[in-house]
């Protein structure tokens, strides 16, 4: 539904742009990768890196929801044939012009959060930093366009928090990371693959190469399947090492990602799949939760035995 009692620039638009049911997909990542340090570490945590994790992967999150925002505007891919949810600058929510200070202000903040992980993880954590600042810009102006934009989910939104997290724990990046790291980034993919599958018509029509307008929408509804299913099995480690828990735990987020699925195939095209974006969301931070519980449960049974 659009909201016509939104004044422009307001706390409520704002809001509205950052788009805060996106922040789930930035916090599993590290959610994951603290529990597997948190375990790892004998059940302790470094509190102060923890939550400048947590809040650079915010602040990077609502930083690229601006970008996308303001050049899908500018380039005119946000238009009355957009089926996805209203984007503020295509509304007349946030002008252009506060947008683009929106931009510089919100990578400015993402940089002062994360300059103080230098500390703890040295210069390397400042050229991850700045790539994520870097990509955060590619992605819409260019990449996305390119059907890269699942391979960067892949390396952002899993391999690089999932590792870079638990390497500011532990001082070391371990296979069972770098395991949950891929499972993390293939599960946040199912959240990109919606929304290109739901717009395939119009990126086919603006010229935009997604992954799903390459292979087609059988071929893709499939694929958003799978992704689920190779990152649970991806735990296979956890069960061979005891870890039980941390195994089995997430094959009941796959059961309700065959449900969506299920839905999904059945609705196939329109707005109605914004509903399916919902619940893949929340089907997201859902695997987080019940990945990060297995941990601390096997701990806690590792402990007791």
């Amino acid at each position: 539904m659009i909201k016509k009692d939104i004044k422009t620039n307001s706390i409520k638009a704002w809001v509205l742009a950052a788009r805060p049911k996106t922040l789930t997909a930035a916090a599993v990542p590290v959610l994951m990768a603290l529990s597997l340090a948190w375990a790892d570490r004998g059940g302790s945590l470094q509190l102060v890196p923890a939550v400048l994790c947590l809040l650079f992967a915010f602040v990077m999150q609502i930083d690229a929801n601006f970008v996308n925002d303001y050049f899908d505007y500018a380039h005119g891919i946000d238009d009355e044939r957009r089926l996805g949810p209203k984007r503020a600058c295509a509304m007349g929510w946030v002008t252009p012009r506060a947008m683009r200070w929106a931009m510089v202000i919100t990578t400015l903040i993402a940089g002062i959060v994360g300059l103080p992980l230098l500390f703890y993880g040295g210069w390397t954590m400042v050229a991850i930093g700045a790539a994520c600042m870097l990509f955060c810009f590619l992605y819409t102006l260019c990449l996305s366009g390119w059907a890269l934009g699942d391979v960067l989910v892949l390396i952002f939104f899993g391999l690089v928090p999932v590792c870079a997290t638990y390497y500011l724990q532990t001082t070391t990046v371990n296979k069972t990371a770098i395991l949950a790291a891929v499972a993390c980034g293939l599960v946040v993919d199912t959240l990109l693959m919606v929304n290109n599958f739901r717009d395939r018509d119009n990126d086919k029509r603006t010229g935009k190469h997604t992954l799903v307008v390459l292979i087609g929408p059988k071929a893709a509804l499939i694929l958003y399947f799978a992704l689920a299913l190779v990152a649970c099995h991806a735990g296979l480690t956890f069960f061979f090492t005891g870890r039980y828990f941390t195994f089995f735990l997430p094959f009941i987020y796959l059961s309700l990602h065959a449900h969506t699925f299920r839905r999904m195939r059945t609705i196939w095209q329109g707005k109605a799949l914004n509903a399916i974006l919902a619940d893949t969301a929340r089907n997201i931070f859902i695997y987080g939760l019940l990945f990060s519980a297995g941990v601390i449960i096997d701990y806690a049974i590792g402990c007791w035995n």
